[in-house]
């Protein structure tokens, strides 16, 4: 036998091989099936939450865990949370209505309109239907101190299929950032900054889930309606999360820095939480996510806004993919800078079907 044969270093290819095999079946295993890697302590709906609108067409699950929401052509439906919350991280896993969806929007929101009409905060997941063979689409937006004329919108597609199984969805708000995610995977960030002023959401907020007929903007900009032959539209929530501070309604008008005080051991629970902040791995998987989903980004609608907002980082070469509207452009969802890539989830990353602005 040749002596290298029986030199330990001989094996090494094989190991190699064997290995790639183990990674490659393990990556196809989990896509699909999302794995809850947040670690988020879940509340039964009737304990959290109370029926918004929609009579009947809000129902609870027979196990409690969760509730279904139908959008039918005399009623849409939605739930909100029992208390107001000063910070906190709201989470649920959510399944979306499969088939022909155009039109209806599916959100997952924080807000206080109720309370404070002129100056209200809000956060926002808006799930936005599609005609049939179309992907769903999803859009973030950040609002502070009723500053609606100033939208924060992003919006993307998915790699998965929304419709086929549930997927966590998640909403992080602390004194310092708010990030969105999907599953595990962080989609969005924003850090507060001084020059931000009130414009970064500072007063107490609900959650809300709704379902309604948006037929007027929702799908390319309201060409495509809702059509009722296809009624009712069901979006199903459970394992619903709420960590944060319950506000006191006496105190719901108090100052910030009362507000902070007030609330000071649960903040400091919350920014304890692994979720509170981005690691390495989740900002690659977030840069990830960003190139290949995005396909909106109001940091680079000039149009909109000459100036770009204050929060705004300009990356010349990322903006050079959109167009002057924020739109991406056509042909440019791949595209990425010439660099070793970073890794990220295993079920994230191997999935790839690449950005739909339709």
């Amino acid at each position: 036998m040749d002596p290298s044969l029986r030199s330990p270093s001989f094996l090494l290819p094989y190991c190699f091989f064997f290995l790639l095999l183990f990674t490659v079946a393990t990556t196809t295993a989990t896509e699909g099936a999302p794995a809850d890697r947040l670690n988020v302590d879940t509340v039964p709906y009737a304990h959290g939450f109370r029926h918004l609108f929609g009579d009947s067409n809000c129902a609870p699950f027979a196990d409690g865990r969760g509730v279904s929401l139908l959008l039918d052509r005399f009623t849409g439906a939605g739930f909100i949370s029992s208390d107001m919350y000063q910070h906190g991280f709201y989470s649920a896993k959510i399944k979306l209505p499969s088939d022909y969806t155009a039109g209806v929007v599916v959100a997952f929101y924080t807000s206080n309109g109720d309370v404070f009409e002129k100056t209200h905060d809000e956060l926002d997941i808006e799930f936005l239907g599609n005609i049939r063979g179309k992907k769903w689409r999803f859009q973030t937006n950040v609002y502070g101190n009723g500053s609606t004329y100033r939208g924060r919108e992003e919006r993307y597609t998915l790699w998965f299929d929304p419709t086929e199984d549930f997927h966590r969805y998640s909403i992080l708000w602390t004194p310092d950032n708010i990030i969105f995610y999907v599953d595990d995977v962080p989609i969005r960030e924003m850090k507060k900054t001084e020059a931000m002023g009130g414009e970064y959401p500072s007063k107490p907020m609900s959650l809300y889930a709704t379902i309604w007929d948006a037929s007027d903007w929702a799908t390319s900009g309201g060409r495509y309606k809702v059509n009722y032959k296809y009624a009712p539209f069901t979006a199903q929530f459970k394992d619903l999360s709420l960590e944060g501070c319950p506000v006191d309604p006496a105190i719901l008008r108090s100052s910030t820095a009362d507000l902070a005080s007030a609330c000071s051991a649960a903040a400091t629970s919350l920014q304890s939480k692994a979720y509170s902040a981005v690691t390495a791995r989740g900002r690659a998987a977030m840069r990830r996510f960003r190139q290949r989903y995005m396909y909106y980004y109001y940091c680079y609608d000039s149009i909109r806004y000459p100036v770009p907002p204050v929060e705004c980082a300009i990356d010349p070469f990322e903006r050079s993919r959109y167009h002057d509207t924020g739109r991406l452009k056509f042909g440019s969802t791949h595209r990425r800078r010439p660099r070793r890539s970073t890794a990220a989830p295993a079920y994230y990353e191997s999935a790839d079907n690449g950005a739909d602005a339709q």
